[in-house]
């Protein structure tokens, strides 16, 4: 019997990870395939994730009413994407989660940042990354292949120096 229990908690406590694959409400992990999506940039513009394949790409999940992605964007922009704008093999994609584009646009002057932001109505990008009830503010890196490498969470200084260290040494 308590075998059973055992292994009925094991089976209970698996399908509850696999669920969101880690406690901090992903969907996915490092080394899977990442979901291809197509969004509306603020330009007009659409881009396709799959297009993207030979790039080192890095997806920046945010809003404008996230106080932390507010915190985390400058040193985006500073210390990433100033550093790699102009390297083809780069792209950087912030994905405004359930925000107007008049709101968008606001919020990308406000910071200031100067790299691309798409927007993400119903969050239907988001949730293909994460739980929708997750927090925002998350960083997804995928290599050339398109496999995610690095999956990042909130703005903890440690972990955002592991992925700008990560970032150089793909682009290298």
């Amino acid at each position: 019997m308590k075998l059973k229990v055992l292994f009925l908690a094991m089976l209970i406590s698996g399908i509850c990870s696999a669920q969101t694959n880690d406690d901090r409400g992903y969907l996915v992990k490092v080394g899977d395939m990442a979901p291809d999506f197509s969004m509306k940039l603020t330009d007009g513009t659409t881009v396709k994730l799959s297009d993207l394949r030979g790039k080192i790409v890095m997806l920046q999940f945010t809003a404008s009413w996230c106080g932390v992605c507010r915190k985390e964007m400058p040193f985006i922009e500073k210390d990433i994407w100033q550093k790699y704008k102009e390297n083809p093999n780069f792209a950087l994609l912030a994905i405004d989660r359930d925000e107007p584009l008049e709101t968008v646009l606001k919020f990308a002057e406000s910071i200031p940042v100067s790299y691309s932001i798409g927007l993400d109505p119903g969050a239907d990008i988001f949730t293909l990354y994460a739980v929708r009830e997750a927090g925002i503010t998350r960083n997804v890196i995928i290599d050339k292949t398109g496999k995610i490498i690095l999956l990042t969470r909130l703005y903890d200084v440690a972990e955002f120096n592991r992925m700008t260290t990560l970032i150089d040494s793909v682009l290298k």
